[in-house]
């Protein structure tokens, strides 16, 4: 976009203007006496305090409350690769959601590189000034790889909201269409349409879940990731050794066929003959932005559940129901990483939000409901102390 095409008068733009964000002091600072507590002398002995003991850096200073929204700008919404001072204004947004929703405060970083040494590098040269890292818009499949190795180096939760944020909202999602519809997870067929980072996650998520790895059929641009498929490296590799015990191969009608599930998370469209070709009664989320890969007006025509990840359809997928609750729990209870337990844990809270009142149109929360992140924050916290990663 060019600076011709900036309207001053676009409510947008009008919103954008200045930024989305400020920083603000937490204490007084109106006499000599609070600059003496806040700032020098007084602050010296907090200092000393630290060095003696870092972990004290969580009570006396932001650390314990704060995360850092990191980006290269590498894969941005439906954006594409549109670099790091493009991508501010989401990461900036990110923030303040996670402000509005679980008072966990947010700084965004965002990155003039798209190296995965230097990434994992500045990130944990950054990483004691915050108590968490939040991974944004970085694209697969070094997105898994940054992850990875800032998971083993740092003490801290690290979390790839495009990976695990999505992948929570589709189980909690999944539960409650399952429920809806009578069926148990371990029972359904499931096509997972995308193997990017979204897909792997949501493939491992509705595992951990309880959906059987056998029947899941995972499809990329090229078709159903199988035995047939040569040349997969890495996380594909996994899923074609994991998945689709039947041995399907072939396109995405083919790996429809029959099936219960499908999960969009490509973009690529899928044809109305393929979602017909379903089993009755089926479930369709089609999470691609802005066009799903079915739009729901002919998915209805074919199955009994649909979600999208719009706000203008009933049932979004939206990860704004996970993320800030994650964090709010982790740290709570300064936990040293996100497992999986802590990430079903935050599916099942999702759901059980609205587990009483289901419908077809509503199988998950709004974005908006003040339920949600204290829910999931609770759930969380008390995962991370079952599995022994909390400090507290």
């Amino acid at each position: 976009m060019s600076a011709s095409t900036v309207d001053p008068a676009d409510p947008v733009f009008r919103l954008h203007t200045g930024g989305k964000l400020a920083v603000a002091s937490t204490v007084p600072l109106a006499s000599r006496e609070d600059l003496s507590l806040a700032y020098t002398p007084g602050v010296a002995r907090v200092c000393e305090a630290i060095a003696a003991d870092p972990a004290l850096v969580d009570d006396y200073t932001w650390v314990g409350h704060t995360v850092a929204v990191v980006t290269d700008g590498s894969a941005v919404l439906g954006l594409g690769n549109i670099g790091p001072r493009a991508a501010m204004p989401v990461m900036e947004g990110k923030a303040a959601l996670f402000k509005q929703f679980a008072d966990v405060d947010a700084v965004p970083i965002c990155l003039d590189t798209q190296d995965v040494d230097e990434i994992v590098a500045v990130v944990t040269a950054l990483a004691p000034s915050f108590g968490g890292i939040n991974l944004e818009d970085i694209s697969a499949p070094r997105c898994f790889e940054v992850e990875r190795r800032l998971d083993e180096a740092l003490p801290i939760p690290i979390f790839h909201d495009d990976q695990h944020g999505t992948a929570i909202v589709v189980l909690a999602a999944l539960r409650n269409a399952a429920a809806l519809l009578n069926r148990k997870l371990g029972d359904l067929r499931v096509v997972v349409s995308g193997a990017g980072a979204a897909g792997v996650a949501v493939t491992r998520m509705l595992v951990a879940g309880g959906v059987n790895p056998g029947d899941m059929v995972i499809c990329d641009s090229r078709g159903i990731l199988g035995p047939d498929r040569t040349g997969l490296t890495g996380a594909k590799a996994e899923l074609a050794a994991t998945t689709n015990a039947a041995g399907r191969t072939g396109d995405i009608t083919v790996a429809l066929r029959d099936a219960d599930v499908l999960i969009g998370v490509s973009g690529g469209q899928i044809p109305e003959e393929a979602v017909a070709g379903m089993a009755p009664g089926g479930i369709v989320f089609a999470l691609a932005n802005p066009t799903p890969e079915v739009h729901p007006e002919v998915a209805a025509r074919h199955v009994a559940v649909i979600a999208t990840g719009r706000s203008d359809f009933p049932n979004q997928i939206n990860n704004v129901l996970a993320f800030p609750g994650i964090f709010r729990g982790a740290l709570d209870a300064r936990a040293t990483r996100i497992t999986d337990a802590m990430k079903v844990a935050a599916a099942d809270a999702i759901a059980a939000v609205v587990a009483d009142s289901l419908t077809p149109d509503a199988i998950v929360p709004s974005a908006l409901d003040p339920r949600v992140a204290p829910a999931v924050a609770e759930a969380v916290a008390e995962a991370a102390r079952r599995d022994g990663v909390a400090r507290r």
